[in-house]
């Protein structure tokens, strides 16, 4: 649990050096430099820990909805608030629950409907004020995380194959091949030079810091869900609201209003709600 809450607390730091890098340069290439820190401080662990795999059609796939999702992502932190972006996102769980309901056929009861229904209110909630205060970006968390419950189904079917860091690997690669693709059709059909800008050494530095904190939420992460329960574990995702309030307000001296904040205790009464049901009783949803 300790592991769990530290992952946790620093994922938002992520998003953080993300928007510093944003204040010049595009989202896409920001994604494809975050992805690419990645993998270079994932490679050697990879090799030495000697668990590489042939990458599958899943793999790719995951990867796409990785890559869009943080494309969206950048789209919202460019002009948005961290911690504002994360209580849209965090309807994720509730649309990973819809959507393995619909695809993957897992029984949703009345009660998790509810649960649901419950959370997405919350999200309109959150999302009036912040669409009045930032326009139609406050719509791009709320893509990102239909993105990333797909990015998250698709995990479900490929985790049952195997190793979670060769899959973190090569979902990464796929991912920054996405976002590298998006970027070059967005420079095929736009003539502005600032989509694709050389980075500056504190830049560069930032993107270094991305890949080395990315390896460690992935490697505490891991670490948990080998020694207890996901379903016991996930709620604490929602302390992200917590380290994302304290730096946006640290180095861009955001924080949410009163709104935001009914709006997100809202969404993650619900998505508590849906962890701790599939914990106690995963037949009964």
């Amino acid at each position: 649990m300790a592991m769990m809450i530290g992952a946790m607390l620093i994922a938002p730091g992520l998003d953080t050096l993300a928007k510093l890098l944003l204040e010049r340069l595009s989202p896409a290439q920001v994604g494809v430099g975050r992805f690419l820190a990645q993998t270079m401080v994932l490679l050697p662990i990879v090799l030495a820990s000697h668990r590489m795999c042939r990458p599958s059609a899943l793999h790719a796939v995951g990867g796409g909805f990785l890559g869009l999702s943080l494309l969206c992502l950048n789209m919202a932190l460019r002009e948005m608030p961290v911690a504002n972006a994360l209580a849209i996102f965090f309807v994720e769980p509730l649309v990973l629950t819809a959507l393995g309901a619909l695809f993957l056929r897992e029984h949703v009861g009345w009660r998790r409907c509810g649960a649901i229904a419950f959370g997405l209110l919350g999200a309109v909630v959150v999302l009036r004020p912040n669409i009045a205060a930032y326009g139609s970006a406050a719509f791009w968390p709320l893509v990102t995380a239909v993105l990333f419950a797909c990015y998250m189904l698709t995990n479900r079917i490929v985790a049952r194959r195997g190793d979670r860091l060769a899959l973190q690997f090569w979902t990464g690669i796929f991912a920054m091949a996405t976002l590298a693709a998006a970027l070059a059709i967005g420079l095929a059909a736009a003539s502005d030079p600032g989509l694709l800008l050389m980075p500056t050494g504190r830049e560069l530095a930032l993107f270094l810091m991305i890949g080395v904190l990315a390896a460690i939420v992935h490697g505490l992460i891991v670490a948990a869900l080998a020694q207890v329960e996901a379903g016991l574990v996930a709620p604490f995702q929602y302390l992200e609201i917590v380290s994302a309030t304290l730096l946006g307000w640290l180095v861009f001296g955001d924080f949410p209003d009163a709104v935001t904040w009914m709006g997100t205790a809202i969404i993650v009464a619900a998505g508590v709600y849906l962890f701790r049901r599939e914990h106690r009783n995963p037949s009964a949803r």
